[in-house]
């Protein structure tokens, strides 16, 4: 008689293959959640987790490398084509040293996480839309801010020079950089001269005197003239080299006659490039031959 076998005695609990199984199903998963998270990047939250890790698991020292260029998962998930940064990065923040210019604009095929790129990206723009609109107000106000200085400077100055007589002889304007007196060449100068004329040196006088009182900034002399071309046997070959003598002279006469720093004021030659009026015309011309004295605001560049 056969003997009846034995049943195979089954132990308690799960296959002891199914615990490697089920840590190897937890690190795809987890993987995946990486890759997902990575696909748009918020810098703060990334650094956060590249710490955790980093102080954690002790695994990122900075310098890590990416695998190459390539399908990381079949037809799934494209690797990441960034990923040496984003790993070099890991160890730079855990060591103290944060790299902050980590790429926010990953792309990914998937369409879960393009959703998020297109949201991170958006963010970035408005962002950047949001900075230049700070910008551009910060530079309105100062822009209101120069000119209400040069406003008041040149109601100042046009009060003193009524009070001095000069209303007919200088007449003032101002931009948000400078207060602008001008002055027509034939009160100064004799034609094709660079030499003040001596009616003109009581004007000069009276001007230098307002410019020792409210002139405590850069002051620019600029000579002008017509398109008149100068003819080979005057003393100035041409309106530049006229136009610069001109303003020297008056430098000169002013540095000589007033209390003005000389380090603060300078000169310079236009010759007949700056027109205000028509050159076809004499009186077009003639207001083209001036001189022109700019005044800085203490809120302008002047450099």
């Amino acid at each position: 008689m056969a003997k009846n076998k034995k049943p195979e005695e089954v132990k308690p609990g799960a296959p002891a293959w199914t615990a490697t199984f089920s840590d190897l199903m937890n690190l795809l998963l987890c993987f995946f959640v990486l890759l997902f998270s990575m696909s748009s990047v918020d810098a703060a939250k990334y650094e956060e987790v590249a710490k955790s890790f980093a102080e954690t698991f002790s695994i990122f020292e900075g310098g890590g490398t990416a695998i190459g260029d390539g399908v990381l998962v079949s037809n799934g998930v494209s690797q990441l084509n960034e990923l040496s940064q984003y790993f070099s990065s890991m160890g730079v923040s855990a060591s103290g040293k944060q790299d902050n210019e980590v790429n926010n604009n990953s792309e990914s095929e998937e369409d879960a996480t393009t959703n998020g790129g297109l949201e991170g990206s958006q963010d970035s723009t408005e962002a950047g839309q949001s900075g230049s609109e700070e910008i551009e107000e910060v530079k309105e106000e100062l822009t209101e801010a120069q000119l209400k200085a040069s406003e008041e400077l040149a109601e100042k100055i046009e009060e003193a020079i009524e009070e001095s007589s000069l209303g007919r002889e200088i007449d003032i304007d101002y931009t948000s950089q400078y207060v602008l007196l001008t002055m027509n060449g034939s009160l100064l100068f004799d034609s094709g001269s660079a030499t003040i004329k001596d009616d003109a040196k009581p004007v000069l006088n009276k001007l230098g005197q307002i410019l020792e009182r409210y002139a405590q900034d850069t002051i620019e002399i600029e000579g002008h003239t017509d398109n008149v071309p100068i003819g080979g046997h005057g003393q100035f070959a041409s309106n530049d080299e006229l136009s610069g003598a001109r303003a020297l002279s008056v430098f000169h006469y002013i540095i000589d006659t007033t209390l003005l720093d000389p380090s603060h004021i300078k000169h310079s030659g236009r010759g007949e490039y700056v027109p205000i009026a028509d050159n076809s015309t004499p009186e077009g011309r003639a207001k083209n031959r001036r001189v022109e004295i700019k005044i800085y605001n203490e809120l302008a560049d002047a450099s």
